[in-house]
């Protein structure tokens, strides 16, 4: 899953962002309000984490222009600031969740979890495709019953495609969600991975539900292959 994440403190980010993507988050970072907003008018996230102290546009008036302007992408906002009135304020401004700094890393993450399990949309808390499953929670996947054994950027890409079920996926869509904005690599690295991804959730169990659609993209079948 895709965030971003905008926080002026560059320690803070840093650490931030390279936690995200040790859990299998593709994360991009910026530094001040403005360049948040522009990352976040020009691509498409899952969820954003926004600091209120931000040099350009502070974490409210950021989190309030996206909601005016129709983008009601999950928010998480953070502050240094302690009082009920910074929370009943972003939540005023449109953002879903608060957290006080200091705040316990394993709890952001949970709270970007949950965020991710509500979604935009109503998302359900376990994706399932026939008799595979994956809960987004627990990083538990499964099929048959059987555990299966997956690396966070592997579980990173299952969980985007089962998230799109049925639907034909691009290379281009999946470097946006599972990569990050600054990825410069090999985009043949979706295919490694897609392949990879093959050998643990079809092949052991003779099923065939990840396919590639010639010239397009892949697409999981959603009733599990």
């Amino acid at each position: 899953m895709r965030l971003l994440v905008v926080d002026d403190d560059r320690h803070l980010l840093g650490a931030l962002k390279r936690g995200l993507e040790s859990e299998g988050f593709a994360v991009d970072a910026a530094m001040d309000g403005l360049e948040g907003q522009w990352y976040a008018r020009e691509n498409s996230y899952d969820a954003m984490v926004l600091d209120i102290m931000l040099p350009g546009l502070n974490g409210y008036e950021l989190c309030a222009s996206l909601r005016e302007g129709g983008d009601w992408t999950p928010i998480l906002m953070l502050t240094a600031q302690v009082g009920t009135d910074n929370e009943a304020l972003a939540l005023d401004t449109g953002a879903d969740d608060f957290l006080s700094k200091p705040f316990s890393y394993v709890v952001l993450v949970a709270r970007i979890r949950a965020l991710l399990r509500r979604g935009g949309n109503e998302r359900p808390s376990v994706l399932v495709a026939g008799d595979l499953s994956l809960d987004p929670a627990s990083h538990v996947v499964s099929r048959a019953g059987e555990p299966i054994e997956l690396t966070p950027r592997q579980f990173s890409l299952l969980e985007f495609l089962l998230r799109r079920a049925g639907d034909v996926v691009s290379k281009a869509e999946i470097l946006n969600h599972v990569w990050d904005f600054a990825f410069e690599g090999d985009p043949n690295i979706v295919e490694v991975y897609v392949r990879q991804l093959r050998l643990r959730i079809d092949e052991p169990f003779g099923r065939k539900s990840l396919q590639t659609v010639r010239l397009v993209g892949y697409r999981l079948d959603a009733g599990g292959g």
